[in-house]
């Protein structure tokens, strides 16, 4: 996290506990009641500046109609008659973030046998097991590779991509499994033990005064062929002896327990559809008595990147909430709705109507403030599918761009305009950088294929409270 996005958080944060109380999860106040003022944003904007300027490296984005939060960006119409932003904006992919979101998406089945997932912020592939082995490559965080062998309990032989070959540190690898799998892994490593010193003494006997028969290698792997209090039978390099349990630790791989499937509701309410809207907080009132608790999307998104590291699991009563196809024109409605039913919602905004004449950065700040969490529904909201690859960028792409530097927050989610998607789409949403799309399609269980293809539940005018209760369970 780069500093200006730090102290931009941070002013946020700020904002929001002293406006909102405690910062509670749930809103308990009317979108009238806290909003960032013309004195509030200077002070963002001073803030900010002088951090930039002191961070080498930084750029500094004009603003819209001279509003510094904002990115300049132009409008042109295509041949089609379809709105699109021109190429004022420079769409460069995240490449680390994307090949991240490709593994995260991917099936531990997809990924075929023996797969172990980089478990620390780097790691170096040597041609040798030795740290002053020469360099093969670096790897990241969230990478993922084939183990061929474990020769110690230090040193992992890999294959990468290319038919490359290394040894990297074994301790920074963890081995992805499902849950239902994680019992059969398990045993594979059952009986192995490996040497927790230096080195350590093999005796003809199980006794210290026993003639010694040879020494095995701080690290090596072991698997005793009896054990008995503090002795251990052991076979190696061909002879059978005895070695002293004390410096014996069991020894298998971290593992990575990943979902594989989810079974989790998300409504989507269309910011237009006046009824739903309007309705919205009766349903949120009768799935809060039914034992659901709302989120955003946000918290399902660090619940996955949080399974690249450990075990965690979603709650079996969530229920995330989705605002799609926010514009200036319904913004009032839409925020009127959710304070009303004090709940967080995630908002896809449609970054046409980003700027002075429509909502200005200091009613994002204010959005942001309030407890909600801005994504990208495109930039005009057409159907992408009767759009071009080049437009599709465009409307996507600088959509996620203009986003993300105007709240200093990362865009992983598109919903999709009028619910448009194809497999070309989807392709494109990955090459840009989305791990999310969403679509609205009714289930209420996806797998991790599925990411990109998001399904939620449609909440149109005229559902009633009990439709949606019952609908979310499953029933």
């Amino acid at each position: 996290m780069s500093r200006t996005t730090l102290t931009f958080f941070l002013l946020i944060l700020s904002f929001g506990i002293l406006f909102a109380g405690c910062g509670q999860p749930e809103l308990e106040q009317g979108f009238e009641d806290f909003t960032f003022s013309d004195t509030d944003l200077s002070k963002v904007h001073t803030l900010t500046e002088q951090t930039e300027s002191e961070a080498p490296g930084v750029e500094t984005t004009g603003g819209t109609g001279g509003t510094t939060g904002l990115p300049a960006f132009s409008i042109e119409r295509s041949s089609s008659g379809v709105t699109v932003l021109s190429e004022t904006i420079d769409v460069k992919p995240d490449i680390e973030k994307q090949r991240l979101y490709d593994n995260i998406r991917l099936a531990v089945s997809d990924q075929g046998g023996n797969i172990y997932r980089v478990n620390n912020p780097f790691l170096n592939v040597r041609q040798g097991m030795d740290v002053n082995s020469a360099q093969v490559t670096r790897l990241n965080q969230g990478d993922t590779v084939t183990v061929l062998d474990v020769p110690s309990a230090q040193w992992a032989k890999i294959k990468l991509a290319a038919e490359t070959e290394g040894y990297v540190a074994f301790r920074y690898l963890a081995k992805l499994t499902t849950e239902q799998r994680l019992p059969e892994e398990k045993k594979q490593f059952e009986g192995k033990y490996f040497v927790d010193y230096a080195f350590l003494n093999m005796r003809k006997d199980p006794s210290t005064q026993s003639e010694k028969m040879g020494e095995l290698p701080g690290q090596t792997i072991i698997k005793p062929l009896s054990m008995n209090g503090e002795w251990a039978r052991v076979a190696y390099n061909g002879k059978e002896g005895y070695v002293s349990t004390q410096y014996l630790k069991p020894f298998q791989p971290v593992f990575l327990v990943r979902e594989e499937e989810y079974a989790l509701p998300i409504l989507q309410y269309a910011a237009d559809d006046t009824a739903a809207m309007t309705a919205l907080t009766k349903h949120v009132a009768s799935l809060r008595t039914a034992g659901k608790k709302i989120v955003t999307l946000k918290s399902f998104y660090d619940m996955v990147l949080g399974q690249e590291s450990r075990d965690v699991r979603v709650s079996p009563d969530a229920v995330v909430l989705l605002v799609t196809g926010v514009n200036a024109k319904n913004l009032r409605q839409v925020t009127d709705a959710l304070q009303s039913a004090s709940v967080p919602a995630t908002l896809f905004l449609q970054t046409r109507d980003l700027g002075l004449a429509g909502i200005t950065e200091k009613t994002v700040l204010t959005l942001l403030a309030n407890g909600y969490e801005l994504q990208s529904a495109g930039h005009t909201g057409d159907d992408l599918r009767g759009l071009t690859d080049s437009q599709v960028t465009l409307e996507i792409g600088q959509s996620k761009k203009l986003l993300e530097e105007l709240t200093r927050k990362e865009v992983y989610a598109v919903a999709y305009p009028r619910n448009g998607v194809n497999d070309r789409i989807v392709k494109e949403a990955q090459t840009l950088g989305y791990l999310f799309g969403v679509t609205d399609s009714p289930d209420l269980r996806f797998s991790r294929s599925q990411f990109l293809r998001l399904p939620s539940i449609a909440v149109v005018g005229g559902m009633t409270a009990d439709a949606v209760v019952k609908t979310v369970s499953g029933r």
